[in-house]
């Protein structure tokens, strides 16, 4: 590289002298005529001045002095030309002699390319022949694999034969089941559009009903109309009637009017009130009559198992057969005449009790006869055994049963147990069969009573619900509030006694701050699982300022362009501030 780079250098050297050679050849040329010019001009300047022209004279002058002017312009351009030569011709015999020490280089790198042209030979001849041995070895891969293409393509061949041999067996089955699946659809097609024909025969029947029912209706309807025209004509003429009879014996005849309708209305609430009532007793009837069926199968499945259970000690199996057997009559018998009294009963305690709220005293003593018929069917015994003996059915029984007395003091007995444990303060666990009630037996809603911004001297109010999350019954009194806060809270709760699980009670929290600080405490409660509180805050009004952006990220620019990011300063407390 450096070998060629001197080349270049004398090379543009060399062409840098002959330019500057020919330029100062040139020169000295134009200056040599710009004298014989000048000479000219000289000789014609003195052959004017003796003819006496002085203009002429004039004009020549100031051509011999351009001439002149351009003449040393030459000549200083011949100097400057002659210098850079000089200089030119320096630096070319240095570069030359730069030169010449790198001859023996030279003629070394001429040698070296000299056998690198022979190693290239000999590379391309070795590249050559091992082309020609791939070119032989991808001849025969070409040849192996037209052979297997050739034996694929013979075995596509011959699968594509056994498909299209398959696929006309295939079709040949699925033409067959077509057949029959569309003659299937076809007959459900007919039987179909015969349902709906029939269908349509009914509707159109119907709607022909409904067109005489229509014009039936219309017919009725005017008929009805027509016959109350005439009953409010018969009505008035009454009226104008009585009001006559009224005026000709000196009476009020507007306040008996009035007593007339008032009367009639009555009338016609009792009647509609009956109606009601009947409908009632019916839809109570129908209900019962579903309550017997249901408790009848229930005992028809429980009567006979029960029953051989009871005589299982019995010896032989045909007294436990005739057992069952009385069994399952007495419960059938028992059953009916337990059902039918209830209807009874009830019905006669519904329309005994309707009757007294509602209907007024003429009606009551109407209905005491069916009454007094009702109640003697009471006194049928409901099971035969139990009435052997004749006794005062309005006799008040002197003594209860033993078992249902020890069972209500048992409960009493609990019940203040569980009062003197919550208000000693004795715990007991809420547990299920398969699990232990662990956490706080009361959640609260909310969970945190916060009052928020509040301002001195204001009153706030918050109403919270306390719900049971234990697995049983539960207590719950209220037992105070944090020392900090009896100043500014004040509590009001009524206990609610006894609380199942799932249910709630409320109590109300009011809030009168008399100073600016922020609060914090509990209210807290006793239950029966133990102590539990609702957490209290009060906080006073702060500003809360928030940037909407962490990073103002302007993107790729263009030098010059001007962008613009806006960023929003939000104040999302109560309290307003200043910001800069």
């Amino acid at each position: 590289r450096n070998l060629q780079l001197l080349h270049d250098m004398v090379r543009e050297k060399k062409l840098a002298v002959q330019e500057t050679s020919d330029t100062l050849s040139a020169c000295r040329l134009r200056s040599k005529m710009l004298a014989k010019q000048l000479d000219h001009v000289d000789m014609e300047i003195e052959r004017e001045e003796e003819a006496g022209n002085v203009a002429a004279v004039s004009r020549l002058q100031t051509i011999s002095s351009r001439m002149c002017m351009e003449l040393e312009r030459e000549k200083e351009l011949e100097l400057r030309l002659a210098l850079t030569l000089k200089q030119n011709l320096v630096e070319l015999w240095q570069i030359e002699t730069e030169q010449g020490k790198y001859d023996i280089l030279r003629e070394q790198l001429q040698k070296d390319e000299e056998e690198l042209q022979m190693q290239y030979q000999e590379e391309r001849k070795v590249r050559i022949w091992k082309e020609k041995i791939t070119a032989l070895q991808a001849e025969g891969t070409r040849r192996t694999r037209e052979k297997r293409e050739e034996e694929a393509q013979r075995e596509c061949e011959e699968r594509n034969k056994k498909l299209l041999e398959d696929a006309k067996r295939n079709h040949e089955k699925a033409v067959c089941f077509l057949r029959q699946s569309m003659a299937r659809i076809h007959e459900k097609n007919a039987k179909e559009e015969v349902k709906a024909q029939e269908h349509m025969e009914r509707r159109i029947q119907a709607v022909l009903s409904l067109k005489t029912s229509i014009t039936s209706n219309r017919e009725r309807l005017q008929t009805l109309q027509i016959l109350n025209k005439a009953k409010v004509l018969e009505a008035k003429k009454e009226e104008t009637k009585m009001r006559e009879a009224i005026l000709a014996e000196g009476g009020n005849a507007i306040r008996e009017i009035f007593h007339h309708k008032r009367r009639q209305e009555h009338e016609k609430k009792k009647e509609a009130f009956r109606e009601l009532q009947k409908s009632r007793k019916m839809e109570i009837v129908s209900r019962l009559l579903q309550e017997r069926a249901s408790f009848h199968k229930q005992r028809k499945s429980q009567c006979p198992t029960k029953a051989i259970k009871a005589r299982g000690k019995l010896e032989g199996p045909s007294l436990q057969l005739r057992e069952a057997w009385q069994s399952e009559e007495s419960c059938k018998h028992a059953d009916g005449e337990t059902s039918q009294l209830y209807l009874q009963t009830l019905c006669s305690f519904t329309k005994g009790m309707a009757l007294s709220i509602s209907l007024p005293q003429d009606v009551l003593w109407e209905s005491g006869d069916e009454d007094t018929e009702r109640d003697k069917t009471l006194l049928v015994p409901e099971f035969p055994g139990l009435w052997s003996r004749e006794y005062d059915l309005h006799e008040v029984p002197k003594a209860e049963d033993p078992a249902r007395l020890a069972i209500r003091a048992m409960r009493k007995q609990m019940a203040e147990k569980k009062m003197e444990g919550l208000q000693t303060g004795i715990l007991h666990k809420q547990s299920v069969p398969s699990q232990e009630h662990k956490s706080c037996a009361f959640h609260s809603k909310p969970s945190c009573i916060h009052f928020k911004d509040f301002d001195v001297g204001q009153i706030y109010k918050k109403k919270i619900v306390l719900t049971n999350a234990s697995y049983s019954v539960n207590y719950c009194r209220l037992v105070g509030i944090s020392e900090c806060l009896k100043d500014f809270i004040s509590v009001h709760f009524d206990p609610p006694g006894k609380m199942f699980s799932g249910m709630s009670c409320e109590f109300l929290v009011t809030f009168k701050p008399m100073v600016n600080k922020e609060l914090e405490g509990a209210v807290m409660f006793m239950a029966q699982t133990g102590s539990f509180s609702v957490p209290l805050k009060c906080t006073v009004k702060t500003c809360i300022l928030a940037l909407d952006k962490e990073l103002i990220d302007f993107g790729r620019l263009v030098v010059g362009e001007t962008i613009s990011r806006p960023i929003s300063l939000t104040n999302s407390g109560a309290l307003g501030t200043r910001f800069k």
